[in-house]
């Protein structure tokens, strides 16, 4: 489990380079353009490409921080087990839940 929690963090790591480097370009884009909300809005709304990649974010998101987090607990405090384990999956399952919504609200604003 150890090896496919490594491989899963590595390469949703890499899924989040690219997807971070895209937010950012987009917000420095939308700054230099003087856009307002309403600008940026208007783009986003109904915008399926803006969906797909918020949502790939999203999922990065939900998987790479929970076994980071994992890892970080495991190393500084006792808590192991079936009951961290769960937990993360809770957190995870959080993330992906939340995050999900901001996209697809901003998504049918």
């Amino acid at each position: 489990m150890t090896a496919a929690l490594f491989l899963a963090q590595r390469l949703s790591a890499a899924v989040l380079a690219v997807a971070v480097t895209m937010h950012l370009a987009t917000i420095i884009h939308a700054a230099r353009a003087g856009m307002t909300a309403a600008d940026v809005f208007s783009r986003t709304r109904g915008n399926v490409a803006f969906l797909i990649l918020y949502g790939i974010f999203v999922l990065a998101v939900a998987v790479h921080a929970p076994i980071g987090l994992r890892n970080v607990l495991r190393e500084w405090t006792p808590w192991r087990g079936r009951g961290l384990d769960i937990a993360l999956a809770a957190f995870a399952l959080l993330l992906l839940a939340l995050g999900l919504r901001a996209a697809l609200a901003v998504f049918l604003a």
